[in-house]
């Protein structure tokens, strides 16, 4: 079952943030906290929206997105920053069906696009994507400013 996540969940969906920066070998850089989390998605100005993926009372998987907007189509958007499912409950279908619950979350709110980023190396993520109609947009490159960078241009 896919149902939007609930402030209850917030343990459960740091778990699995967790499990997916291990899984994307990226725990060094996981600084959040469970307070910070239940703000942001759950408090005054909520930053992002969270479906979850629930097996048998348990939640397996989630997607974190959040509004964007196109200029050019003069529409918003989703992006996704994340989707996990937990390597037990994988080859069930709970990506699809979390990605179509976006989907339909988009054409719901008039969205032109739903778009997300993928590691390179991430050959099963790539063409599960692909396998869904999904194309790389391979002529643009990600650019992100972060800590003393980010610092540095808003102080200048």
């Amino acid at each position: 079952m896919i149902r939007a996540a609930t402030p209850a969940d917030v343990p459960a969906i740091a778990a699995l943030i967790r499990q997916l920066a291990e899984y994307e070998r990226l725990t060094h850089t996981v600084v959040f906290t469970e307070t910070d989390l239940h703000q942001h998605l759950f408090g005054e100005r909520p930053y992002a929206e969270v479906l979850v993926a629930e097996e048998v009372g348990a939640i397996v998987g989630f997607a974190l997105f959040f509004h964007n907007y196109s200029t050019f189509r003069g529409k918003p958007g989703i992006y996704l920053e994340d989707l996990f499912v937990i390597p037990a409950a994988r080859g069930r279908g709970y990506g699809k069906a979390l990605l179509r619950a976006i989907a339909q979350l988009a054409v719901e709110r008039g969205c032109a696009r739903v778009e997300w980023s993928v590691l390179n190396w991430n050959a099963p993520a790539i063409a599960f994507y692909q396998s869904l109609g999904a194309e790389p947009l391979t002529e643009w490159t990600v650019y992100r400013l972060t800590d003393t960078a980010l610092d540095r241009l808003a102080r200048s």
